[in-house]
């Protein structure tokens, strides 16, 4: 009798194997990337289906890991809020499907060009549609991203010149996943106790307890600081500091102008290689600085061949959507006027379902596996 064939599946996750966070960044933000360059609501949909899927095969019970939902209800509002100031403040899109007409407020002169109320068509409130959707999936990447990476070993991982910067963002980072755990819990209380929910009273019963253990946090952790000597630095020679500081503030500056290119609808060109070279500026700058830092590192993350997979899989989702926005650029931007409907390209969403490699090669938590 031959035996039976083995499967290939990810490995349960453990501390040897866990996957860098920085990897998790890369392939949230090669998300980013390719929703900023559509903006299709199927392309968009798929994108944030994609993300979800991802999170819901690999995220653990950590209080950050449950702040996804959080980003997805934000993305829903920021949708929401579009459609709400296109219709309030009008829309440039010119549209013949008129819906109906709000009271105009006059205006003073100086103020030509912005109305509010009058005119309200099918076209600028698809239109509102279409832009906040792209705007609430950069969120919901931006979400999926700080699900799956846990900031302690994101700081962990930072070069030595930005553990000070480092340590104010993954505390911020970790602040608001921490609060909507504290919301949740004290909702999931007050039900129980046959005590309402909602409303103005209940919100402020709600936030006060939430504040003060955001306060109690904040303690804890200055506490935690000062006990490993947060801030102390090594004396390096001023030629140093000086030559460190040109190399990162002129790659940031690089990597930010490249960065708007390719955010930018015609910016690929210029954006790649000012990218590159900022990041190459960047990198040795943060080397030469740390230098000033004298703390050590334990048992520093390893980034494997998993890692690889998991961050080349988003930057190659944002290359392909760089791509096809190049030579099909109608296809990932439905016109409103005259009003389509919004179709799926094949090639695009194709190249959006390379984002899913994470959810088969990432280490499995083990609270995720099924037995």
């Amino acid at each position: 009798m031959s035996p039976a064939p083995r499967t290939i599946r990810a490995p349960e996750a453990n501390r040897s194997n866990a996957l860098h966070a920085g990897a998790w960044w890369l392939w949230a933000l090669g998300l980013a990337v390719a929703a900023s360059r559509t903006t299709d609501p199927l392309l968009l949909g798929l994108i944030v289906g994609v993300a979800g899927y991802v999170v819901a095969a690999r995220r653990t019970d950590a209080p950050w890991a449950r702040s996804y939902g959080a980003f997805v209800k934000l993305g829903l509002f920021v949708v929401f809020l579009r459609v709400v100031f296109s219709v309030v403040l009008g829309s440039s899109v010119p549209g013949t499907h008129e819906l109906f007409t709000l009271p105009e407020v006059p205006l003073p002169e100086w103020a030509q060009g912005v109305r509010i109320g009058g005119r309200v068509t099918a076209e600028q409130i698809v239109f509102a549609v279409y832009d906040g959707a792209k705007l609430a999936t950069l969120l919901i990447c931006v979400g999926a991203a700080n699900a799956l990476a846990n900031p302690a070993r994101l700081l962990k991982s930072l070069p030595g010149a930005l553990y000070e910067v480092g340590v104010a963002v993954v505390v911020a980072m970790t602040f608001a996943p921490n609060m909507v755990a504290d919301v949740v819990r004290l909702r999931t209380a007050r039900r129980l106790r046959g005590r309402p929910t909602g409303g103005v009273r209940a919100v402020l019963q709600i936030g006060l307890p939430v504040l003060e253990g955001a306060l109690e946090r904040s303690i804890a952790v200055a506490a935690s600081m000062d006990a490993r000597g947060y801030g102390r630095t090594a004396s390096v020679p001023s030629a140093v500091r000086r030559t460190t500081d040109v190399l990162t503030l002129g790659g940031l500056l690089g990597v930010c102008a490249g960065s708007y290119g390719l955010l930018a609808a015609e910016g690929a060109g210029y954006g790649l290689p000012l990218v590159a070279g900022g990041l190459a500026a960047a990198v040795a700058g943060l080397r030469l600085g740390g230098r000033r830092a004298v703390r050590s590192r334990y048992r520093p993350d390893r980034w494997g061949a998993r890692a690889w997979l998991v961050a080349g899989s988003g930057v190659a989702v944002a290359a392909l959507m760089v791509w096809a926005n190049a030579y099909a650029y109608e296809a990932l931007h439905p016109g409103v006027v005259p009003l389509v409907a919004p179709e799926l390209p094949l090639w695009p969403a194709l190249s959006v379902l390379v984002g899913l490699v994470p959810a088969f090669v990432a280490p499995v938590p083990e609270e995720s596996r099924v037995p």
